[in-house]
């Protein structure tokens, strides 16, 4: 195992969750700690300084919503949360309370680790102020307000490119509704079917084939990531 590989910190009560994550984890070259319980973890972020957080909101000591806000307190390390199936409203409070991601159990490998490797280049791309975005086909240059699609300009609206410039700056991450409707709208409490609108305009742009969009996925329930 590579020594500067990532340090994953992995929050879960259950032993033989914490055993196949440990393991599959070990098997793609990430360096681990444990903790049963939030007070282990935060004893952990203190002492070992991860760099993300693997966090299952089932813990026998301490609300997982209220322990993500005290992971934020200490700093801007990454979290991903584990969270049960179809429990969209935790999913989407943990979302907005300050967690990168969330992965459903059962979860299948590859799908931890592309959530995993996003949520730490995040965290790069907030270190590094990174002011522009390219993937496959599409570039976005947020100094210069240039938005293109493979050699072509892409022309959006204020309200496109604002809901854009949001995806952009969390690209990779989970932005919820309420988030957006904060962001572009300053009102969270707008009718989310204006997003939706205005997020299928955007789609109708930047998307080779806007009814399989490889580009702004919809998380159903939550809200939007730009992969």
């Amino acid at each position: 195992m590579k020594g500067d590989a990532a340090l994953i910190l992995i929050v879960e009560d259950e032993p033989p969750i914490r055993r196949l994550l440990r393991t599959t984890l070990a098997a793609h070259d990430y360096r681990t700690l444990e903790a049963a319980t939030g007070a282990e973890a935060l004893s952990a972020l203190r002492h070992h300084h991860p760099d993300l957080v693997l966090l299952d909101l089932g813990l026998p000591d301490v609300d997982g919503l209220s322990l993500i806000g005290q992971i934020r307190a200490n700093g801007p390390v990454p979290i991903v949360v584990l969270s049960s199936r179809g429990d969209e409203a935790a999913k989407v409070t943990a979302l907005d309370s300050g967690a990168d991601d969330y992965v459903t159990k059962p979860f299948g490998a590859d799908e931890l680790m592309a959530r995993l490797r996003a949520a730490l280049r995040h965290r790069l791309q907030q270190q590094g102020a990174e002011r522009g975005f390219t993937s496959d086909d599409l570039s976005v240059d947020l100094v210069r307000r240039l938005v293109r699609r493979g050699a072509e300009d892409v022309k959006l609206s204020p309200k496109e490119y604002d809901i854009l410039e949001q995806l952009v700056i969390h690209a990779g991450k989970v932005l919820t509704h309420k988030h957006l409707l904060r962001e572009v709208w300053r009102d969270e409490l707008v009718d989310p079917q204006y997003l939706r609108v205005y997020v299928r305009q955007l789609r109708q742009k930047i998307e080779a084939d806007p009814a399989q969009p490889r580009h702004v996925l919809t998380e159903p329930g939550v809200g939007y990531r730009l992969v």
